[in-house]
């Protein structure tokens, strides 16, 4: 993910911070100091926050070792300031493995909270003076943590686990596709309702001040609840898009899709050359090849990045990625699809170690809006100005 760094490794899966979770807590270290005009205090909230993310992190390691004892791996975990991200490859196939990835996590949140609820019954019954009092309420509060994420997480909508949860029971009788959207209607009627709830609370908020209540109890604004219906809604809408994607697919080898004309460059090619084919419109992300075998990509991302940093004069094999998938001319499109969608831009096609055409999110998108659109053969999406790893 763009603008993240890894911090560490953790059960063989890279963990990376994205650099808004920095600015998180300097805002809050900030504010902290603003209000109480104490450091201590301020970095005490700074400290609480690092703990929730650490929760997270094995709220997020719970989804990826369920995936991984089906055979699924972990790309990478990244924390971002609305919590974590877990890069499965792929989704589980069967709706019995996904129910146990979806509540995998929740579960890890269930242990922490009866570990940090025993550890608070312990202390509540030792002496003052005795080493096991610490943290005045971190325990307590690190406790309420995990069982809101539980809570949190277990709401029936996606992207929580909870719309999970939810699809792949109903596609036990149902099927994915059809249990997808009955759990992405039930998700976005969700979002309906906290976004409602946020704008009432405001609206509440700005008229009656703090004399507003429900039940007794004081109506506080929540904007944050006008977020979380934007995040369900379009989660909601991103599930069933990929779910229709994959279901169009299903079936159709790769090389239906792969694009078989394309440029390719050498090691030993410059920046300045690779960014003349761009200009060109050639394409943007280049496979590596020598002697029709590929040894690298070079990314439209990562061709801007040296560009910057390096100079056009710098050579294609100092910066290209020697580490990448590949898929087979006759293999599943969904394999290459979970590629695509794990964050490779672009996936080689490989027979017999020579590369033979090029997987994009392009070329997917457009087969499947020329099956939409009622046209059979999809072998026009193939052609192009240029021969087959031509040098242009």
């Amino acid at each position: 993910m763009g603008w993240s760094f890894k911090i560490g490794r953790l059960a063989g899966i890279d963990i990376f911070v994205h650099f808004t979770f920095l600015l998180l807590l300097g805002w809050i270290g900030f504010a902290g100091f603003t209000s109480t005009g104490d450091v201590g205090a301020a970095m005490a909230s700074v400290a609480l926050v690092c703990a929730v993310f650490v929760i997270i992190v094995l709220h997020e390691l719970g989804h990826a070792m369920a995936a991984r004892y089906y055979g699924i791996p972990t790309r990478d975990i990244t924390l971002l300031p609305i919590g974590g991200v877990a890069r499965l490859e792929r989704m589980p196939e069967k709706p019995v493995q996904e129910l146990v990835v979806a509540l995998a996590g929740p579960a890890v949140n269930v242990v922490l909270a009866g570990v940090f609820f025993v550890i608070a019954l312990v202390q509540d019954l030792s002496p003052p003076e005795s080493v096991l009092t610490f943290g005045d309420g971190i325990v307590l509060q690190l406790l309420l943590v995990n069982v809101w994420l539980v809570l949190f997480n277990m709401l029936p909508a996606f992207p929580m686990d909870g719309g999970r949860v939810l699809r792949s029971l109903l596609a036990m009788r149902l099927g994915p596709t059809r249990a997808t959207e009955v759990a992405a209607t039930v998700g976005r009627g969700m979002a309906i309702v906290f976004a409602l709830a946020g704008l009432l609370s405001l609206f509440s908020a700005s008229v009656f001040g703090s004399s507003a209540s429900v039940f007794g109890l004081p109506l506080q604004p929540m904007p944050m609840l006008i977020l979380i219906a934007f995040f369900v809604w379009f989660g909601a809408d991103q599930e069933r898009a990929a779910v229709q994607a994959r279901a169009g697919l299903a079936g159709v080898p790769v090389h239906t899709l792969m694009v078989r004309r394309f440029v390719a460059v050498a090691p030993d090619d410059t920046l300045g050359v690779v960014a003349y084919y761009v200009r060109r419109g050639y394409q943007q992300d280049f496979p590596v090849v020598v002697d029709r075998r590929v040894v690298g990509l070079l990314t439209g991302n990562d061709l801007m990045y040296a560009m910057s940093e390096y100079g056009s004069d710098t050579r294609v094999f100092q910066v290209m990625q020697r580490d990448f998938p590949s898929v087979g001319p006759e293999e599943p499109v969904e394999r290459g699809l979970a590629l695509l969608s794990g964050g490779h831009p672009v996936v080689p096609v490989v027979h017999n170690k020579e590369l033979v055409g090029l997987l994009t999110a392009e070329n997917v998108t457009r087969y499947l809006w020329v099956r939409r659109a009622g046209r059979r053969d999809a072998r026009s999406l193939h052609d192009s100005d240029y021969p087959a790893g031509s040098r242009a």
